[in-house]
């Protein structure tokens, strides 16, 4: 192989390396989302509640003990407390919380 063809593979694998981290750094770079309130419209249609405890039992009769955010299908972690949910885009969603998409 030629000097001029070794040079290019390099200056192509740093300039790939570099764009990834660029990349990756963006979702660090982002403001994070806000908080869901209990009080929100879609957060009271679907019983949303910080404290699983407070979840009207006649009303969301699926609603069992145990069940939280962070061990629900639509739930994607972000930190410790927080995380994502599909059915609250744009929110976060409290990693002890419950509505009643729990699944």
């Amino acid at each position: 192989m030629s000097t001029s063809m070794n040079a290019s593979r390099r200056i192509f694998i740093i300039r790939s390396a570099v764009g990834a981290a660029a990349f990756a750094g963006c979702s660090f770079a982002r403001a994070a989302d806000p908080q869901l309130l209990e009080s929100e419209p879609l957060a009271v249609e679907h019983g949303y509640k910080l404290d699983p405890s407070r979840v009207d039992k006649k009303k969301y009769p699926k609603y069992e003990a145990g069940q939280i955010c962070g061990t629900c299908q639509l739930y994607e972690e972000q930190s410790k407390e927080f995380g994502g949910c599909a059915l609250f885009p744009g929110k976060q969603v409290h990693v002890k919380a419950w509505c009643d998409a729990w699944g």
